[in-house]
């Protein structure tokens, strides 16, 4: 009679083998362990070997929920001691206790931290021969129901989320093009300005890249004359629009007159077409001039100042001012409406309620308007008690007309924009090229607070574990884009496509996939433990053809996936059991 064939247990594996095999490329436990070493009471996996295991929960399930990570660790325990090769791993190593303890070290050393990130950075650079050329700031906010202290991280201030009624936390961070990966973050209390963090944030971006050169882009609130004044002493170059502050519209109308009476020519900046077939696509016009600035420090610098009318942005102001115009017309025209229930104004309370609703429009000048004015006078004879009297009616007409001079004025008016640079080499297609690919931190930003990663809503309350969650996400962030980068340059140099990627539409194709989408191509994947008589036996679900390219392309082989049956039986066979 043959043995009988018997499942002992079913794990879900999923992406798992693939996430503790990047987070092993790049070795983050070992850099970890590195440079937050524990004291001896510390038992069982290492710090570094607790964050990798929970950074692939963060990444596999969208959640950073400290309780959760110990039930998920024991329905996947095998799985997770073949991958880490570690057969003494228990799920208590990934207790809620335990955990917190990691956040305490990673949010409680900032200098630590630090160490680690140009650590981490400078092997990033050498492993994926990335070339530090263009690097992004900017910051963003993070909102949470937690009660605020005076001293905590949650306080009240601008919110980039539209949630002025709660606290919350900022988080500035440096990230590399054209990846997006997290150079260096800093997290600070809500309530802070931005201006001030940029120079601090370029300091740990210069310590981890260690060249200079580098063009560092930013929003407006870089424009800091000391911001741009730091860069310039610092043999590094800046990129940045100036805010109404730094460029008022007096000297932005100084600069446009000569464009205006023919005298200053434009140069037009094109979007590159996606395929060789396709129109190249006028995003813009500008031109350059140049100033010499001087720092309160003393530094004297040459500065290019970019004056760029951008064509989509100046026809959705045209296109609003239209609208205001129209709903301006239409509330003087309702003051010509008379009969029961309507107010009657004499001429002044016309002109009054004309010059509000041109305010209220923000139509002032654009409109002329004429005032009708007819007088009608009623004589009315005397009736019983009632004298003879003569009534006088006086009633207003109202008459817009839109000044078609003021109109184009103010039309050529919209969509421009001064950059500055202290790279005098950059060109203004160039600049306006570079400038609009801000969405890449903004990208970055939206993993950190979204799906991927799920910073928000935070559960935590005690400000230096909130620092080292925070941390320890940015190291999430950084496989997440490295991976994608990994398979979408991969795809260029083949020219090729990536297809079965999106729901319902399998032969949707596309050179330019995410990391989240491709990782959802592995849920199912499951391993199966048994017994066939008395020896033990390991099965685990064949991986399909996209699963398998997607790990050719990660730079990976299969063999992470199908090595997962023989680890787990050598283990066995060295614990002792059959």
């Amino acid at each position: 009679m043959p043995p009988e064939l018997t499942v002992s247990r079913i794990e879900r594996v999923d992406d798992i083998p693939l996430l503790l095999a990047q987070l092993n490329k790049m070795e983050v436990a070992a850099l970890l362990d590195e440079h937050f070493p524990m004291h001896g009471n510390w038992q069982g996996l290492s710090l570094g070997e607790v964050s990798v295991v929970w950074l692939a929960f963060i990444l596999s399930e969208g959640d950073h929920r400290l309780n959760q990570v110990q039930e998920w660790a024991q329905g996947r325990l095998m799985s997770l001691q073949a991958c880490l090769e570690r057969p003494q791993l228990r799920a208590l190593d990934l207790s809620d206790d335990r955990l917190g303890r990691v956040l305490d070290r990673l949010g409680g050393d900032d200098t630590a931290w630090e160490r680690y990130e140009q650590v981490q950075t400078g092997r990033l650079l050498r492993v994926y021969d990335l070339q530090a050329r263009r690097v992004r700031l900017d910051s963003t906010t993070a909102k949470s129901y937690v009660d605020v202290s005076e001293e905590g991280l949650f306080q009240f201030g601008h919110s980039k989320e539209h949630r002025p009624d709660l606290p919350q936390l900022k988080i500035s961070q440096s990230t590399l093009d054209p990846l997006g990966l997290p150079l260096s973050t800093t997290v600070v209390s809500g309530e802070q300005a931005d201006d001030p963090l940029y120079v601090p944030e370029i300091r740990r971006v210069q310590a981890a890249l260690g060249q200079t050169g580098v063009l560092y882009v930013g929003d407006c609130k870089m424009g800091a004359l000391a911001t741009r004044a730091y860069l310039a002493g610092g043999e590094d170059h800046y990129l940045c629009p100036l805010s109404g502050v730094h460029m008022p519209p007096a000297a932005l109308q100084a600069l446009l007159a000569p464009v205006w009476s023919g005298a200053q020519g434009l140069t037009p900046v094109y979007r590159a077409p996606a395929t060789p077939t396709d129109t190249p696509e006028l995003l813009a016009n500008g031109f350059a001039t140049t100033v010499t600035l001087t720092s309160a420090e003393g530094v004297t610098w040459t500065e290019q100042r970019l004056v760029v009318q951008s064509l989509q942005h100046a026809g959705a102001q045209q296109a609003r001012l239209d609208q205001r115009l129209e709903r301006a017309e239409r509330d003087l025209a309702a003051l010509n409406q008379r009969g029961r229930g309507r107010k009657h104004r004499d001429e002044a309370q016309t002109h009054a309620a004309v010059e509000a609703i041109l305010q209220r429009h923000q139509v002032t000048g654009l409109l002329r308007i004429d005032l009708a004015v007819e007088t009608h006078t009623t004589h009315t004879r005397a009736y019983r008690d009632r004298p003879a009297r003569t009534l006088t009616t006086v009633n207003v007409t109202v008459t817009p007309h839109r000044d078609p001079d003021a109109y184009a004025q103010t039309v050529r008016t919209f969509g421009w924009r001064v950059f500055a640079t202290n790279d005098l080499a950059l060109t203004v297609s160039e600049a306006v090229l570079a400038y609009r690919e801000q969405y890449l931190i903004e990208r970055s930003f939206n993993r950190l607070r979204g799906k991927p990663l799920g910073l928000t809503p935070i559960y935590l309350s005690s400000t230096t574990r909130i620092q080292g969650l925070v941390r320890l996400l940015t190291i999430a962030l950084r496989l997440l884009c490295l991976v994608e980068f990994t398979v979408r340059q991969a795809l260029c140099d083949q020219g090729e496509t990536l297809d079965h990627l999106y729901a319902g539409n399998p032969k949707r194709a596309t050179a330019q996939p995410t990391t989240e989408r491709m990782l959802a191509t592995f849920t199912g994947l499951c391993l199966i433990l048994g017994q066939w008589g008395h020896t033990g036996w390991q099965s685990l679900t064949p991986l399909n053809t996209v699963q398998t390219r997607i790990l050719v392309l990660s730079g990976f082989s299969p063999e992470i996936y199908e090595n997962l049956c023989t680890k787990l039986a050598e283990a066995c066979i060295k614990m002792g059991e059959p």
